[in-house]
């Protein structure tokens, strides 16, 4: 474990003691993570107590799932389910890997577009027969309206969401809250939680939702964040080092090739 991995894990058992950590976050989707990085996150999460979240490429993305149950997953999350459809490929996918009964691991879908919202209560009944809740995604949901993402906090976001939470709740399914989770979401986190938030995260941290009543939300979120950056950072330097491994051996053979005298590598 790298010094910065050392910190990292620091960050994650002070946010799992102190400000409602429950989950780091890895995405096969729109993030691209790495066989290789998930399993440092995977390791980082297992040595800090703390459960991992999947998002996978889609709804029928049959090898993320095989994958995750390989590394051993406790979210799955399935983006761009806009359609009772996708919802049941989605649901049927996660039969065919996983079986049809009681799994350990939770499977939800995400919620991020306005198309989505409107099907909602046509989808939702099949979530609770066959899944386990919903991931209300803000940015995308924004920019599906043809919002700004700065728009992410206005009232009309969060009136959006909370018509998510009321349907959550009166069919008995976990909702998740992302998009963006800074400082500025305690307000309407707080009122979605007064509906139904089980958990709320941030691009790599997931929080319990009851952390938005704690006294320091803005700790909390600070301490998220600098697992992130640190996250990257650490990512940089590994690739970075892979890089140079070879940079001394490059630079020996291009010294003997440019005293190579044999006649095709002269011409060339």
């Amino acid at each position: 474990m790298s010094p910065t991995e050392a910190r990292m894990l620091d960050l994650l058992k002070k946010g799992r003691d102190q400000y409602g950590f429950v989950a780091v976050k890895a995405e096969f989707e729109a993030e691209g993570t790495r066989p290789d990085e998930f399993l440092r996150l995977l390791e980082l999460a297992r040595r800090a107590d703390l459960k991992v979240a999947l998002k996978i490429g889609g709804c029928e993305a049959v090898s993320d799932l095989h994958a995750s149950r390989v590394y051993g997953t406790d979210y799955i999350i399935a983006p761009m389910v806009e359609t009772p459809y996708a919802l049941c490929k989605f649901a049927d996918a996660r039969d065919k890997v996983y079986g049809g009964g009681p799994s350990s691991t939770e499977f939800l879908f995400n919620l991020e577009t306005e198309s989505t919202l409107q099907a909602l209560n046509a989808m939702l009944p099949i979530a609770a027969e066959r899944l386990d809740g919903v991931v209300f995604g803000r940015v995308d949901f924004t920019l599906s309206r043809g919002l700004p993402r700065g728009a992410i906090n206005d009232r009309a976001i969060t009136e959006a969401v909370l018509v998510a939470a009321e349907a959550c709740r009166r069919h008995d399914l976990t909702l998740v809250v992302g998009g963006s989770v800074a400082v500025e979401a305690a307000s309407a986190l707080r009122e979605i939680r007064q509906v139904r938030l089980d958990r709320f995260e941030t691009r790599k941290v997931v929080f319990d939702g009851a952390a938005v009543e704690g006294k320091d939300f803005d700790g909390g979120i600070a301490l998220a964040t600098a697992f992130e950056l640190a996250w990257l950072e650490n990512k940089r330097d590994h690739y970075r080092a892979l890089a140079e491994e070879d940079a001394s051996r490059i630079a020996m053979m291009r010294e003997r090739t440019a005293r190579a005298t044999a006649p095709d590598l002269v011409a060339a």
